[in-house]
């Protein structure tokens, strides 16, 4: 995708997309000391988005830039103005984030779903992973809503990105941690996850080991099981939550195909699976705060399928905008480049997410006497946001009979 020609042309109307206050905080956060070769905040900014985002070498991004009379530098200088300029960037996401979370579509039931996961990003030649961006998708408005840079050696956890109260934090396996979970009750949000069968760490709701074989060998193909459990207290999350643990058994086909994925991964490192990795394979399990009442256990479930939207945000970002292509060695470059990776994808989401801001001229009037980007959100997504809302039942999931296919239990007691 060639970037650069748009992003040449259309340069003064992104200006008014980005935060007002360029020449401010690149000051503050050291991006901009000196204004010899480059000029300004905007031109700092510009070059850095040629270069990330565009995804050319520092050698290409000096010629342009002295073409396009942007900066006269050459390579050396420019990779000395990049690495100051990884902190400011990511200044600038975390401002525009903000913007878009106050702009947001109101809460559907007062709850915002929010999906969480990685990604892994390596550098030239190297063998293993070097960074790791944490991403916060929103999916009612199908747009990033938080986002963090941080190295290989930081894990994914619920506890990294911030949480608003309301907000339902949802996660695949790797999120099954005590601390992440309580960190999400504590700010007042409820989490759904997938449990990781290897480390359980539930307990009955009076303390009592919860028998998870017993109770899963129990329920028929296709049918839903509901325990009400809290997690088992340790030395970074002392006291427990209490919340429900929903199972669903696989259909044949399904549980079969799924164990075959097994038998193939654990090839791929020359083991064999244990019998339980086997049989842990006809179940999906799923750990969630939310109350019965608010949410029944089929609708967690059915929600739980979303999460595959912020995996298509990272293919997006991955395969359309290069994100997994780091030219970069070391972390300050690296970091400079993975930011304006970001930023430059948060400006494309603006652009189509504020379609009826723009005018016949092209440019936004920061004068006008209308909220345009309330209104965008408003034209926008309300017509699908009615369309989710248009089934009975929470979350606009089709309610089944009381009942149906779900056994209930008040209590996970020792039979």
């Amino acid at each position: 995708m060639d970037t650069q020609p748009s992003l040449e042309a259309e340069w003064p109307f992104l200006l008014t997309l980005l935060p007002a206050d360029l020449e401010t905080s690149a000051r503050e956060l050291g991006a901009l000391t000196r204004k010899r070769e480059v000029k300004s905040a905007a031109d700092l900014l510009r070059l850095a988005l040629v270069y990330g985002f565009c995804g050319w070498s520092l050698r290409n991004t000096a010629l342009w830039a002295g073409e396009a009379e942007v900066a006269h530098l050459g390579a050396p200088a420019l990779f000395q103005r990049l690495c100051q300029a990884g902190p400011w960037l990511g200044h600038l996401l975390i401002q525009m984030l903000t913007e878009r979370a106050q702009a947001a579509l109101p809460r559907q039931d007062g709850l915002r779903i929010v999906l969480r996961d990685a990604t892994g990003i390596s550098e030239p030649g190297s063998a293993g992973t070097d960074f790791r961006v944490h991403l916060s998708f929103d999916l009612g408005t199908l747009t990033v809503a938080a986002l963090e840079v941080t190295t290989a050696q930081e894990g994914e956890t619920f506890g990294r990105l911030a949480v608003e109260p309301g907000d339902v934090v949802m996660g695949d396996a790797g999120h099954w941690q005590r601390a992440g979970i309580a960190a999400v009750v504590a700010a007042g949000g409820a989490v759904i996850v997938r449990v990781n069968w290897h480390n359980l760490a539930l307990t009955g709701r009076d303390g009592t080991p919860l028998r998870l074989w017993d109770r899963l060998r129990g329920l028929a193909a296709g049918a839903v099981g509901e325990w009400e459990v809290q997690t088992a207290p340790d030395a970074a999350a002392p006291a427990p939550v209490p919340g429900r643990l929903i199972a669903l058994r696989k259909s044949p086909q399904a549980a079969e195909a799924a164990r075959r994925r097994v038998r193939r991964n654990a090839s791929k490192d020359g083991k064999t699976p244990s019998a339980q990795a086997l049989e842990a394979a006809e179940y999906v399990l799923v750990f969630t705060t939310l109350s019965a009442e608010r949410l029944r256990a089929m609708e967690v479930l059915e929600l739980y399928r979303f999460r595959w939207q912020v995996e298509l945000a990272f293919k997006r970002l991955k395969s359309i905008l290069h994100l997994d292509a780091l030219p970069a060695q070391g972390d300050a470059l690296g970091q400079t480049f993975i930011h304006a990776k970001l930023l430059g994808a948060l400006l494309i989401e603006d652009l189509s997410h504020r379609w009826v801001a723009f005018s016949p001229w092209g440019y936004r009037s920061p004068t006008a006497g209308v909220d345009l980007a309330g209104a965008s959100n408003d034209a926008g997504n309300a017509a699908p946001r009615d369309r989710r809302r248009a089934d009975p039942g929470a979350m606009g999931f089709a309610r089944s009979a009381p009942g149906a296919g779900v056994s209930r239990h008040a209590a996970a007691k020792t039979p």
